[in-house]
């Protein structure tokens, strides 16, 4: 959520071997050259004609191959893999028809990073762009859509060729790209070109894709025979073994640490099996009948050598080969369409038929139909019909003309959310065809969102065009839905990845561009390098400034009209001064664009609360999943909840790790204890002695002696004054945590020892470890000396000499360090009990050890300068300079080596001990997409549950699950009916004895009355009688204590009521209005 401020950003620097006058970036990614029919042009915007075909650069590029830029793309390689990353940095994609859909489409492939997007378009913009297109303003009417789009497109990723072409296509220029993309193609076109690229060899991906008004559709086809590497992207799910049987077939089980995700059928490897050796030849196995801790093998293990212990077994990854059928046969014989909607169970076909109607409509009468048009409506209708009735046994029974004439009305808009939504569907297939991660869309995919138009109906007049950027969306929706959009008041919650998306689209949209009209963001976080890979709106000039105002400018660009104001205050409970009751109640909907779960139920209390629209969503990887919050009609978003992710036990994290996991979570634990906590107390400690010596001795307990030790240990025995002494206490960590402490645990549990039930105490999933002995040869031994001695030095403030980094010469300071002599205790204490919490045991002499201490600390403090302060080192996963991450993985990978732990990259540490999301543009943008298409229902008013939609999808496989949102629950009694949106209110100020009369005339009679965490009343106290005559607001303020702020003119009290059978009624909130 904070983010530190980043100090620098990706360097410029000059090619001195090049004649050219202009400096050139380096790239962020591997790979020289670029693609064909493309020239280097430095960072300036050139035009350069060939014949009659205009082309126009913009790249800056040195032609030396770079790594893949970790910094910058961190959180996308976490989803798509180094691999994968470096097949897309050698791909060249076409762009063609850059409308809004083929912006999107662009945007999200040029954020990935691929070598070149070459974006094609032959008309000129118009103001109907204006309403889709993020790229274009009002200065741009009459350009050449694709050369009008370069610049913006080319500043979202440097390292990327962004070219374009001006003139009709040509067959055989579709040679140059791996990947094509049409957004406005006619089907005979299409085909010509689909035909070209399906037998061109090798295959070049074809992608035809469009949206019409609130109709969309996606053709793929990657080529007669096409290889997916990775179907779903998921990490092989893993098992460890408890007992293989010699059986035919065998019975594998697995302990009962987690449940196996293993699918019968599945292929699987053994490694590590003590005994049974015919299972670790290391060859895939089939498995069946898997069940949550157990298997069978498809194999006789009659004759095999016996199981003794230990072993995992992994899932192997199987590829699959895809054969596309080209587009001109897959008209005609489709297969299964991908379903997206179950309560539209028949609706791709009608679509498949529409879509093709359409196009013959357009290319007979040279136009779309005219919105609002009945008679261009009937045409379209009648033309599909015609098509319907030469289908013969393929033939529909109902072409369903209702919905054929919404098609009609709006088939020549390009809707911004839909943009964004098929935006990130195609864009991530131009990704599956550039690298083979993930399965493709095969073949056809059809969406409507009709359930958006507004609930009253409209006339012609009504779609009539109005000269204004928001023709487009007023050929669809009606100018009196564009107002309401216009004057809506908005408070979208985070300007991240998902804030920068719905800004934009909001922007496009003219939502809060009104006289009426405003938008709230905030988000206090500030931007830093990472972002720049999905987060659109953001520069690399802008690193380090705040994510909101930054986001609120950029948007602000894109619709002049936009009114909106930028706030930098989390929201939470420490800010309703800021966002009061007057701020929640003019509102007319809250966006969610938040990151943790936490802050979403805060303001889902508040939507709750205040009786607003909240539309919610999330994404993790190629995942996203949206939620619609909706006054009366939807359960609120608190009111189901995941489980919460399983921790590992303590014992296991300090004493018996199994998987690398734990070795991080052990890794990142020690390094904050070691550079942050200890040197902040020790801080504390010398900032003010008398009053930290007085808290530790009143708390008396093992945690105060534990940290007293580790603060005398920091100043007395640890303490650096040298770099090499640095050094030093490097050496003797090492020691310490990977051979002394090993040993201790193997000398009081040796490797044959047994627990009191007589089974080995070394058995699954515990891991027999073994100590290691430090080599100054040994490459990774001499990272962790040289990261550990550096984030020493930094805590002390010592200087970094040259040498720290210089292999053979560290190498000759770490082996003049004296290790002493190891000596196991025969009454170590070590936990071995999986709910222990806390692996400090307290005693009754703790008060004695904290005096004792605290004397010798203060003898400690007088050997210091008085000036004398550590420097704390706070956790900065996405700053590769910085040694945190070399140190966290070095500390976890030793540890690893001692378990036999398959060990891990530093980029791989990252994930799993930065805890970094995996996110992608693709799946931001389509989230964002389908919310904005249901805000349209939201400002439209008057729209049903079953109007509404929740929506998961997962652009790895592709699925798609849309479903109608989940109702309140309803509480009833008597004549009455309630659910969680509902809030009684009492006005008048009244008095305690009101309040409980009042609900006795609603048939409940309260028994007890609280206001935030204070009774203010209880019929079993007496006592409590006696305040039956002050006013409730007056008991709030002096038996609660409850500060009342001035802008607040209400409070709300909890009552507990029963029937007159004695049965307790759930009621809702009671609000109390005093002013």
């Amino acid at each position: 959520m904070l983010p530190r401020k980043r100090a620098a950003v990706e360097g410029e620097v000059v090619d001195d071997t090049t004649t050219s006058s202009s400096a050139f970036k380096k790239s962020r990614i591997g790979g020289s050259g670029s693609a064909s029919n493309h020239s280097n042009s430095g960072d300036k915007l050139t035009v350069g004609n060939s014949g009659s075909e205009v082309t126009i650069t913009m790249a800056m590029e040195d032609g030396n191959p770079q790594d893949i830029d970790e910094d910058l793309h961190s959180r996308q390689l976490a989803v798509y893999g180094r691999e994968t990353m470096r097949r897309l940095f050698a791909s060249n994609v076409l762009v063609s028809g850059m409308q809004g859909l083929g912006a999107e489409i662009a945007k999200n492939l040029v954020l990935a990073g691929v070598k070149s997007v070459t974006l094609h378009d032959e008309g000129t913009v118009d103001i109907w762009d204006l309403s889709s297109n993020f790229v274009f303003s009002e200065d741009d009417v009459g350009k050449n859509r694709a050369l009008a789009s370069v610049q913006k497109l080319q500043e979202l990723n440097n390292a990327v060729l962004v070219s374009a072409l001006t003139t009709a296509l040509r067959k055989e220029q579709l040679s140059d790209f791996q990947a094509v993309v049409f957004t406005d193609i006619s089907l005979d076109k299409a085909s010509e070109f689909n035909d070209y690229c399906h037998s061109h060899q090798p295959s070049i991906a074809f992608i035809k894709a469009e949206v019409r008004g609130l109709f969309g559709s996606v053709f793929c086809d990657f080529g007669p025979e096409f290889t997916v590497v990775d179907v779903d992207g998921e990490e092989p799910h893993t098992g460890i073994i408890a007992s293989i049987s010699n059986d035919n077939p065998a019975l594998v089980s697995c302990v009962d640490d987690e449940r196996l995700e293993f699918q019968d059928g599945d292929l699987v490897v053994f490694s590590e099996v003590k005994g049974m050796p015919e299972l670790s030849d290391g060859k895939p196995r089939k498995i069946k009948c898997a069940r949550p801790y157990s298997f069978s093998l498809e194999e006789d293990t009659t004759n095999y050598g016996v199981y003794q212990k230990g072993g995992i077994v992994t899932q192997v990854k199987q590829s699959k080969v895809l054969h596309f059928k080209p587009l001109r046969e897959a008209l005609s014989d489709p297969g299964d369409f991908l379903l997206s909607d179950f309560s539209k169970f028949d609706r791709p076909p009608l679509l498949h038929l529409a879509f093709q109607a359409l196009d013959k409509f357009v290319c007979e009468l040279g136009r779309f139909p005219s919105p609002g048009s009945e008679e261009d409506a009937q045409k379209l209708i009648s033309v599909a019909n015609k098509m319907n009735e030469g289908l013969g046994d393929g033939r529909l029974e109902d072409i369903n003309p209702k919905l054929l004439r919404h098609f009609a009305f709006g088939a020549r808009a390009v809707l911004n959310p839909m943009a964004a939504m098929f935006g990130g569907i195609v864009g991530q297939e131009v990704m599956k065809a550039c690298s083979g991660k993930f399965h493709p869309l095969f073949q056809f995919f059809y969406f409507d969102s009709v359930e958006s138009l507004p609930t009253e109906p409209l006339e012609p007049s009504d779609f009539a065009p109005r000269n204004s950027r928001y023709d487009g969306q007023i050929s669809v929706f009606g100018w009196k839905l564009q107002k309401k959009l216009e004057d809506a008041k908005i408070f979208v919650v985070g300007s991240g990845a998902l804030g920068c998306e719905f800004l934009k689209n909001l922007a496009l949209m003219g939502v809060s561009c009104g006289s009426q009209g405003k938008l709230t963001v905030t988000d206090d976080d500030v931007i830093e390098k990472s972002n720049l890979s999905r987060q659109f709106l953001f520069r690399d000039w802008n690193i380090g400034q705040a994510k909101s105002t930054v986001a609120a400018a950029a948007a602000t660009s894109i619709n002049p009209q936009f009114h909106v104001e930028a706030l930098q205050n989390r929201v939470g409970s420490e800010t309703e001064n800021v966002f009061d009751d007057t701020f929640w109640e003019n509102l007319s909907v809250v966006v969610n664009a938040l990151d943790n779960v936490n802050a979403r139920l805060y303001v889902d209390q508040r939507c709750l609360y205040f009786q607003k629209p909240l539309l919610e969503s999330g994404t993790l990887g190629a995942k996203c999943n949206t939620q619609m919050v909706i006054p009366h009609l939807t359960e609120n978003y608190g009111a189901s909840r995941d489980p919460p992710e399983k921790q590992a036990p303590m014992c296991t994290v300090h004493s018996f790790p199994h998987n690398i996991d734990h070795c991080l979570t052990w890794a990142r634990s020690e390094f904050e204890g070691l550079l942050e906590k200890t040197p902040a107390e020790v801080n504390a400690y010398l900032s003010n002695p008398s009053e930290y010596t007085s808290s530790m001795r009143n708390a008396g307990d093992a945690q105060a002696r534990d940290t007293l030790e580790r603060v005398l240990e920091c100043l007395e025995r640890e303490r650096c004054k040298t770099f090499e002494d640095c050094v030093a206490w490097a050496r003797l960590k090492f020691e310490d945590y990977y051979a002394n402490r090993v040993k201790q645990l193997t000398y009081t549990f040796p490797e044959d020892a047994g627990t009191s039930t007589g089974a080995p105490f070394w058995s699954a999933p515990k891991r027999f470890p073994r100590p290691l002995q430090l080599s100054s040869s040994d490459p990774s031994h001499l990272h962790y000396i040289m990261s550990a001695s550096i984030l020493r030095a930094e805590t002390f403030g010592i200087p970094i000499p040259d040498w720290a980094t210089h292999p053979k010469k560290l190498a000759e300071a770490v082996d003049k360090v004296m290790v002493p002599e190891f000596q196991p205790k025969k009454d170590a204490k070590i936990v071995t009990d999986d709910k222990a919490t806390s692996l400090s045991s307290s005693s009754i002499d703790d008060g004695d050890v904290i005096d004792e201490l605290i004397s010798k600390l203060e003898h400690t403090r007088h050997d210091l300068l008085p000036d004398f302060r550590m420097k704390p080192i706070q956790f900065e996963k996405d700053d590769d300079t910085n040694y945190h991450m070399d140190l966290i993985a070095a500390l976890a990978n030793m540890r690893a080596r001692n378990y036999s732990i398959p060990e891990v990259d530093k980029l791989k540490a990252k994930f799993i001990a930065g805890r970094i999301i995996p996110a992608i543009a693709t799946s931001t943008a389509m989230a964002t997409g389908l919310v904005c298409l249901e805000l349209y229902k939201a400002l439209d008013g008057g729209h049903k549950t079953e109007d509404y939609r929740n929506t998961f999808a997962n652009l790895a496989l592709p699925l798609f699950s849309i479903a109608e949102p989940v109702p309140p629950k309803v509480f009833k009694h008597r004549d009455m009916s309630w659910t969680v949106w509902d809030r009684w209110v009492l006005k008048g100020n009244p008095t305690l004895k009101e309040l409980i009369q009042w609900l006795k005339n609603k048939g409940l009679n309260a028994y007890s009355i609280s206001c935030g965490s204070c009774l203010l009343f209880n019929s079993m106290f007496p006592r409590h009688k006696e305040r039956m005559d002050k006013k409730v607001v007056d008991l709030a303020t002096e038996v609660a204590k409850i500060e009342i702020p001035s802008y607040r003119r209400h409070l709300d009290v909890v009552v507990a009521c029963e029937d007159d059978d004695d049965n307790d009624v759930d009621i809702p909130l009671v609000s109390v209005y005093f002013r």
